[in-house]
């Protein structure tokens, strides 16, 4: 990844504190180094022109050819953050509107827009395609805010159908972690599906590409004998993963067919651990390693740690304190 020029440098100036950007500290040669330190990269200023130097630091830890084109390379995400840290405020700009402000206008020349979270940490995200570029601690304590969106996903989760899982939740997910070409079989027409519900691919750095099959079950997935209300059965899992394994995939980009090399097993409810043992001992070795699990809990922590946006159905309605329900509304 790289920035333009333009773009670039009134970042490396917002670092130095140039005296054109004064909602930003002052740092002299030793001040730089110590901003590096604290950002736990191993940069010492060299005692040359403050804003070249910084510059070309900033310009490598941009090239970073394993970072997704939607995401900025973590070094360089955890400079900005430090940049923008809060306590870090000048007089007359205490909540930092002001350098957001001015941060703001090189970045979204880039496609990419800063702004302060619920927890007043400054994140990155990409303005097309919403990604942000933060690393992802998905088993951190959640803030309230994030408890209670993620109370209402759970509620979704138990009402909604296996469609709505797939479109409202699942696609969402994948697409926010890089897969490519995501398809949706749908249930209307079961004659296409051989056994998933969805099939995408994933562009490695390499460019070599795998592709994969999701089997989705709303429900709780069990090892029972028998499938019981929402709760599905594994042995019926295990016959569509197979077909899911030994179909090939169409994928018009290549124009050529292709084998799926992974199979998520999805639940929007819990997969026993029963159920893992049992899928496991009855496929074989090769087919052991091709199978991924991904239950409530997991799609849970996906959702919130990457700050995605809930489900339109999934918000709480509205009530207008001054009509109730059978009142018509004045024009």
């Amino acid at each position: 990844m790289q920035f333009k020029p333009r773009n670039l440098r009134p970042i490396a100036e917002m670092v130095v504190g140039n005296l054109d950007h004064k909602w930003f500290h002052y740092r002299t040669s030793s001040y730089i180094t110590r901003f590096f330190e604290e950002c736990e990269l191993d940069y010492a200023h060299d005692g040359t022109s403050r804003v070249p130097w910084t510059e070309a630091v900033l310009a490598e830890l941009l090239d970073d050819p394993q970072t997704s084109p939607h995401q900025l390379p973590e070094r360089f995400a955890t400079v900005l953050r430090t940049l923008m840290d809060k306590r870090e405020a000048q007089e007359g700009d205490n909540d930092r509107s002001l350098a957001l402000a001015a941060l703001n206008v090189p970045l979204m020349r880039e496609g990419f827009e800063g702004y302060y979270g619920e927890d007043s940490m400054f994140y990155v995200r990409h303005i097309e395609t919403r990604t942000v570029s933060a690393p992802v601690n998905l088993y951190r304590p959640f803030t309230p805010p994030e408890l209670e969106k993620r109370n209402l996903l759970i509620a979704y989760l138990d009402r909604c159908s296996e469609d709505e899982l797939i479109e409202e939740v699942l696609l969402p997910i994948f697409r926010h972690l890089g897969y490519q070409r995501i398809t949706s079989v749908g249930h209307k027409d079961k004659a296409l599906e051989y056994g998933k519900d969805v099939w995408m691919r994933f562009k490695l750095p390499t460019e070599h590409t795998i592709y994969f099959g999701i089997q989705v079950k709303k429900g709780k997935l069990d090892s029972a004998g028998t499938t019981k209300g929402s709760n599905a059965n594994v042995a019926e899992i295990y016959q569509q993963v197979l077909m899911m394994l030994g179909h090939e995939v169409f994928d018009s980009d290549t124009n050529r067919k292709a084998l799926v090399d992974h199979a998520f097993i999805v639940a929007g409810g819990e997969i026993t651990k029963a159920a893992r043992n049992w899928l496991g001992g009855v496929l074989d070795k090769s087919q052991r390693s091709q199978i991924l699990f991904m239950d409530r809990e997991h799609i849970l922590n996906l959702y919130i740690g990457h700050r995605l946006n809930l489900p339109a159905a999934a918000m709480p309605k509205r009530v207008d304190p001054w009509f109730t329900e059978g009142d018509e509304v004045p024009f």
